[in-house]
Parts: C-alpha cells; structure tokens; sequence
C-alpha cells in the first residue's frame, strides 16, 4: 500500500498520504488550509533513479559529460600540479564545454588560483562557502546575471494522513 506526497502551494507545506491502492487518482485537500495539492514526485524515487541514471544529481546530459571529459583527459594528466593557474583554466575549459556554470564561491576559488594563489589557502578561506552551495548550474549562454535567493522549500507535515 503506497504513500503519496501532496504539496499545498497556498500554505508551502508538504503532507505524506496513504493510500489502501496504488496508481489513485484522488487528490486530497490540504489539512492545515483547506487548499488544492498536486502531487509531488517522492525523494525514494528520485534517488532510485538518480542511482540507475548515473550523474543524474548533475544538471547535465551524460553524454556531454562525456564528451569533455574525454576531451580534457589528456590535457589533466599533464598538469603541473604545482600550478594552480593550470588547474584553474582546466575548470574553466570544462565549464565552457558542458555549458554548467559554477556557483560563487567555487568561481571566486578559479578566479583566486588563476591569479597564482595556493590551492590550499583558498579551500581555507572558501571551503564553508563552497560546500554550502550548488556546486554547478546549467549556463543558458547568456551574460550571467546576479542569481535571486530561492524560495526556502517547503515544510513537511511528519503525520501520515489517509487518502
């Protein structure tokens, strides 16, 4: 017997419903407010997927990845690993070819070891940063723009409700 996810956008709140058969179509009303919910593609089966695509967390088609990768392989092995100038303008190149930007921090680090600093006093000074954030986005080619915070996610109701 399945559990669904319901999203109320009226009161941003995500609810768990079971249901005594799978495949329903009922949709039910919100608990706290009353409003419509649509439902939501659950985190086991995005994981489940993810796992069984490969890269699937990457917002990237396999089959460009690939095609960078292979193309920079040859050019990584024959970096200095004294350089960071070198590293630096490896990522940049990857950047470009997979069309994904790197978040603010990750691009402040390039930017830093472009110029010659140590890689490691950079993960020092940027490291909290850098893990707080998403490490990549897809560019869409245009000029990049000052990025709007996100919306915090919903709020999940732990109760399970009936459907």
């Amino acid at each position: 017997m399945p559990i669904y996810e319901f999203l109320c956008a009226r009161c941003n709140v995500l609810c768990s419903f079971f249901a005594r058969s799978a495949g329903t179509s009922r949709k039910p009303a919100c608990p706290h407010c009353g409003g419509s919910m649509e439902k939501q593609i659950s985190a086991f089966a995005m994981t489940g997927h993810a796992q069984e695509g490969g890269d699937g967390d990457l917002p990237i088609d396999d089959a460009r990845m690939e095609r960078a990768i292979e193309a920079l392989a040859g050019e990584a092995e024959r970096i200095d690993e004294n350089n960071p100038k070198q590293a630096a303008d490896l990522m940049r190149k990857f950047s470009r070819m997979t069309g994904m930007e790197f978040g603010a921090g990750m691009d402040e680090a390039i930017s830093r070891m472009e110029a010659g600093e140590d890689p490691e006093s950079v993960e020092a000074d940027l490291g909290d940063v850098m893990e707080s954030e998403e490490p990549f986005q897809v560019s869409d080619g245009a000029p990049r723009r000052r990025q709007r915070r996100r919306p915090p996610g919903p709020s999940r109701d732990p109760k399970l409700y009936e459907l």
